[in-house]
């Protein structure tokens, strides 16, 4: 046992974690760290971001991508504050994060003083847990406690504070392994099961409707052999995307406000609606006194919070989705619903997702990052029209290749995610597909690419608006068009190259296959400028309030 400073114990204590990358941003009272991590710079890398906020969704990036803590740092004050909104975008996705501020000595703690900033009180909302060290021999205990409480059952992000003082003080350490991170099995009932399998036993119209719970249990395996078991359609929620095989005949596609006809029609006309690790948000269920009316609905998730939150359900199984889904596999005998089936199909038929294809748009973009990909590699999108168009017409064959932020809906997350999840999976491709107005929000991480030449390509879907915001604008506020034009002389491919990347523009869409090839071949940072025309719209959609069975898209509209 050996004494080492509290900065020291830091550094031992991410070792001890497995971590390999850390994201952050020096500053005052986070010194200490940084010189700590300076004589350990051959085993734990760290990418300075160009801002906190960076450094937040870069962490978080890293999370999504592997199910692995990412971990990000920040000095006191602004820099805590800085990480806020990323740490938020985690919670609100249960993505398992730990974020490393510290902050002023304990002499000067509440006494207003120079960059003192109450980041455990700011944050408390917005995360699974959060401490305050004020005494380094509490140190080593809270920071393992951190990785852990991240990753048990519902994962979240944990904040751990530390006065500057605790940096530097001098304290005994001893190397632990981790704690050993167990599968919640023992809130599952087995009365909740026998009633689950006797709901699905007497259905004759069953639908399974599946979030991103599935993706963070490892459920994909179990979930297929349900689906095939049972003989259901399967839809998925924006974060469950990739859990079930987006190409498997069983698929149906989104649910919800911008989900496809054939989900909201199916799930609206199904007996019995199984749902695995959702949450059942507005975007999803929209009017929710009508959500699913004609069938009993059996929620299985984790959290028991969720349970009859914004639903209320007939039965449920709380537990992880993956013991529970291969407990009820083997309770199950194989079942014929192919009436039920054929109907789905009939409705695939009649309602596909359609689009011009006569002119470059945000679907053709996306259906061509996925010819040229083949279907493979990590997306992670911006929030906007372009992150709709990435969850229609993309076909995620596999669990942890999309990453966006679903709950908080963060413009200018995904250009740090990129690049956490390009450092997590260096074999992958990785692109980041953005809209203009986003791609504003956090454009300066381009220069954290280049700088550590993090080969990311950043394909911004360019229509010179706020996209989304203007198509309520168009449907619902009389094409009163207040301030959600960006219609200025910033230069995208200019902006990129003033910061090292390689940088195109895209005008036709012949265009757009050879320059992605390219793109990829080179394996250094670039941008793709895509311009579209600003009336392009995302459909099908759902008014407001409106139940989900109101689906309309173009089409409707012209016959109304």
């Amino acid at each position: 046992m050996s004494k080492l400073t509290g900065a020291e114990i830091v550094v031992e204590c991410l070792k001890e974690q497995g971590v390999d990358t850390v994201f952050g941003y020096p500053g005052g009272a986070i010194l200490n760290i940084y010189d700590a991590l300076y004589q350990h710079q051959n085993e734990i890398t760290h990418i300075l971001t160009s801002h906190e906020q960076g450094a937040a969704h870069a962490a978080d990036g890293y999370a999504r991508a592997t199910g692995r803590v990412g971990v990000c740092m920040a000095t006191s004050g602004p820099g805590a504050t800085n990480l806020v909104t990323g740490i938020a975008t985690a919670y609100m996705d249960s993505v398992p994060v730990v974020a490393i501020t510290c902050n002023v000595t304990n002499n000067l703690l509440g006494k207003d003083s120079f960059q003192e900033i109450d980041i455990t009180g700011v944050t408390m909302p917005i995360t699974k847990y959060n401490f305050i060290v004020k005494d380094v021999n509490r140190l080593a205990t809270v920071i393992r406690r951190a990785f852990t409480i991240a990753q048990t059952g519902r994962p979240g992000p944990v904040l751990v504070d530390m006065t500057k003082d605790v940096t530097a003080a001098l304290c005994e350490y001893e190397r632990q392994e981790p704690e050993e991170i167990v599968r919640q099995s023992d809130t599952i009932r087995e009365e909740d099961m026998d009633r689950a399998a006797e709901m699905i036993r007497k259905s004759r119209k069953p639908f399974i409707f599946v979030g991103g719970g599935a993706i963070i249990a490892n459920a994909s395996d179990e979930l297929r052999a349900f689906a095939r078991k049972i003989q259901a359609p399967v839809a998925d929620s924006l974060m469950g995307k990739g859990a079930f095989d987006g190409t498997d005949e069983l698929y149906t596609g989104m649910v919800g406000m911008h989900g496809t006809k054939t989900s909201n029609f199916g799930i609206t006309e199904a007996d019995l609606l199984i749902v695995v690790g959702a949450r059942f948000s507005d975007r999803v269920t929209g009017n929710a006194s009508k959500f699913a009316k004609n069938a009993k609905i059996l929620q299985i998730d984790i959290d028991p919070a969720e349970i009859n939150k914004n639903i209320k359900v007939d039965a449920s199984i709380i537990g992880d989705a993956k013991l529970i889904l291969r407990k009820l596999n083997a309770r199950l005998d194989p079942m014929n619903h192919d009436e039920w089936i054929a109907h789905i199909e009939r409705m695939k038929d009649m309602y596909p997702l359609r689009y011009d294809k006569s002119v470059l748009t945000g679907p053709f973009i996306v259906q061509t990052i996925e010819e040229v990909t083949k279907g493979e590699g990590i997306i992670v999108t911006e929030v906007g029209q372009h992150q709709m168009w990435a969850a229609q017409y993309f076909k995620y064959r596999r669990p942890r290749s999309l990453l966006t932020s679903g709950g908080l809906g963060t413009m200018g997350y995904g250009l740090g995610a990129a690049i956490g999840a390009k450092m997590a999976c260096r074999d992958k491709t990785v692109i980041n597909i953005a809209g203009d107005g986003c791609f504003r929000m956090n454009m300066n991480e381009i220069a954290t690419a280049t700088r550590y030449n993090i080969p990311i390509i950043e394909v911004v879907v360019n229509n010179h608006v706020l996209g989304m915001v203007r198509q309520w604008q168009t449907l619902f506020y009389g094409k009163r068009y207040s301030q959600t034009i960006l219609n200025d002389s910033v230069d995208f491919v200019k902006l990129a190259e003033a910061m090292g990347a390689k940088a195109y523009r895209v005008t036709q869409k012949e265009e757009l296959a050879p320059v992605l090839r390219e793109a990829i071949s080179l394996n250094i940072p670039v941008l793709i400028d895509c311009q579209i025309s600003c009336d392009e719209k995302v459909f099908p959609m759902v008014s407001p309030g409106a139940p989900i069975a109101d689906a309309f898209d173009d089409t409707d509209l012209k016959i109304n």
